[in-house]
């Protein structure tokens, strides 16, 4: 998965608006455009379309936290530069505060289903015996059980 697709599904999820995005990011101390947002969410064809890096989308995700847990005093976590989907997995069960039996909760809503072992593979770390590299599927299966959980329809 790229980094625009996460920034996009997280937006639709939980129906965030620019200015909402905008200050996800000044959560975390930084500040971004409206323009930088909008080309960040454009589809891969859009002439506009630009490459939300993984420092951005760190500090997106840093952000995210911030809004849902409460920010914490002092100076902000450093923004990785490098994000790989088991960050990107972590970061998004920080944030929402979620237990292994909600994220096992989550995949089964989009039909993953796994023991809490396998899941726990997915947050050790890198150098572990029992480390298992986060696979674009599992994220992308979170990111679906995520949206049947916390997304609301405003047409039904």
């Amino acid at each position: 998965m790229t980094n625009n697709d996460v920034l996009r599904r997280i937006r639709y999820i939980f129906d965030y608006n620019d200015m909402k995005m905008i200050d996800l990011f000044a959560l975390a101390e930084h500040e971004v455009t409206r323009e930088q947002i909008c080309n960040w969410l454009k589809k891969e064809d859009d002439p506009e379309y630009q490459i939300c890096s993984d420092s951005h989308l760190a500090i997106f995700l840093n952000g995210f936290i911030n809004d849902k847990r409460g920010k914490k005093d002092g100076q902000q976590p450093k923004p990785e530069t490098r994000l790989t989907n088991n960050i990107i997995f972590r970061k998004l069960k920080i944030a929402l505060d979620l237990q292994a039996e909600d994220v096992l909760e989550i995949m089964d809503l989009a039909d993953l289903h796994m023991s809490k072992h396998e899941l726990s593979a997915f947050f050790r770390k890198p150098g572990h015996k029992n480390f298992r590299e986060c696979k674009d599927q599992i994220l992308r299966n979170f990111l679906k059980g995520m949206m049947l959980k916390y997304h609301t329809n405003s047409s039904l």
